[in-house]
């Protein structure tokens, strides 16, 4: 490398981390005597605010034969409370003129309404009926088993290549509840009491299993008093709460399958062991991913898209887990093309990475893609809402809205190199072979 380049390099690189600098997310952050830890965020540009609650569970906290029930209470907490009738808390909002939505993943779950900013003590009030007072009876509790039911047909079952993160999953862990995706089992839901999903939600949706954040524009003082108001008086649960303590032990051996779905094209998967988000290595991972599949000049993108278009579709993620995750490989070939040659390619552009250091032109184009990632990420007030309750409750620091763009820019070369080397290789992966029915 000559001196002229590593002067610019070192100069694009300390302009990104300016640039990073100036999107500083101002934040104030409290616990009440109740366990909820509250998160305020002011953000006056436009009137509009965001009241977010996650929980702290998701699909790795079920029972093995009760799995699907941290979604299925995604569902469920819309039913009605004590205060507010059956499917009527849409129409509250939306008649407040707001929005709102939830999701679950594998570890936490996460509700958030978004409205005009003088509706806030609408939307508080709300949530705290939520969380205090929700209504669980048999009448909600079967129409939601129908509705989750039904959505595991329309989003998994009968989806072209739906069921491909399943049959992946199911394969790679042995003993962790990652074994099970997020929508659970069809006969797992029916079959579910009354009283084992009361005592689902006694367990987990409670105070001090839960972050609360509020978004937008507001003035701290007054949602500070509002807080207090409508989420203070809530019981704690007062009791230990269930974290699964299951180590999924080391891979020392490939593991090779087939499985035969309803598909026109075959899929190519390798999934790989890799360590729990925010560790360093899972950052190295992250950039290692996009260095193969990001953009259309990434390393595998350019190869077997572009050049031998012997894919149409490459893709390579590390799961961003509370608990050590996978990284997946994703390849769908074109037509005529062998599944196996797929693998060949991809497994030549791996050795690459385990062989030798990526170049200083990639590694900045890392980092510049990382950086605007990040940025892009809190531009909203909800995306920053879902982001400040996501790193207190799975990382223990809000802060890092702020801060995780250094852990990003810290990586080397010799990082990419060694996670490389420690992860990716066949004895640590599962490959599965994702094939159309014969005929």
């Amino acid at each position: 490398m000559t001196q002229r380049f590593l002067f610019v390099a070192m100069l694009l690189f300390a302009v990104t981390l300016a640039r990073a600098s100036e999107h500083r997310i101002a934040f104030e952050e409290y616990t009440l005597d109740n366990g909820l830890h509250v998160i305020l965020h002011a953000d006056n540009t436009t009137p509009n605010v965001v009241v977010n609650i996650m929980y702290h569970v998701g699909a790795k906290n079920e029972f093995r034969d009760r799995t699907g029930f941290a979604h299925f209470f995604e569902h469920l907490m819309f039913q009605g409370t004590e205060h507010i009738g059956r499917g009527e808390f849409a129409e509250i909002v939306e008649k407040a003129g707001g929005s709102l939505n939830a999701y679950t993943s594998f570890d936490v779950t996460n509700y958030f309404v978004l409205l005009p900013s003088n509706q806030l003590e609408l939307g508080l009030w709300l949530e705290s009926e939520r969380l205090l007072h929700p209504v669980i009876d048999s009448t909600g509790i079967a129409i939601e088993k129908d509705v989750v039911t039904e959505e595991m047909k329309q989003t998994r079952d009968n989806r072209p290549y739906g069921r491909m993160m399943t049959e992946t999953i199911k394969r790679a862990f042995t003993v962790h509840p990652y074994q099970s995706d997020v929508l659970g089992k069809d006969e797992h839901i029916r079959n579910a009491t009354q009283e084992e999903i009361m005592a689902f939600h006694e367990m987990f949706y409670v105070p001090e299993n839960a972050v609360l954040v509020v978004s937008g524009d507001i003035d701290y003082d007054e949602t500070k008093a509002l807080v207090e108001k409508y989420f203070a008086d809530i019981p704690r649960g007062g009791h230990e709460i269930f974290r699964p303590d299951e180590v999924e032990p080391e891979r020392t051996e490939e593991l090779r399958d087939t499985v035969y779905d309803n598909i026109q094209l075959p899929a190519y998967i390798q999934a790989y062991h890799i360590p729990a988000q925010g560790t360093e290595d899972f950052y190295a991972l992250q950039m290692l991913g996009s260095l193969l599949t990001q953009g259309q000049s990434s390393r595998l993108y350019r190869r077997m898209v572009v050049e031998d278009q012997s894919a149409m579709v490459i893709q390579a993620n590390p799961l961003a887990l509370e608990d050590p995750g996978l990284h997946m490989i994703i390849s769908i070939p074109n037509m005529g093309i062998d599944p196996a040659e797929l693998e060949a390619t991809i497994d030549e552009e791996l050795e690459r990475v385990r062989a030798e250091l990526i170049t200083e032109e990639e590694m900045e184009k890392l980092r510049n893609q990382f950086e605007t990632r990040m940025v892009r990420d809190n531009t909203t007030i909800a995306r920053r809402a879902m982001n400040l309750a996501n790193y207190h409750l799975l990382y223990g620091d809000a802060s890092l809205i702020n801060t995780e763009i250094d852990r990003y820019m810290n990586v080397t070369r010799e990082d990419i190199l060694e996670v490389a080397q420690n992860y990716l290789h066949e004895n640590n992966r599962v490959v599965l072979f994702y094939m159309p029915q014969p005929n």
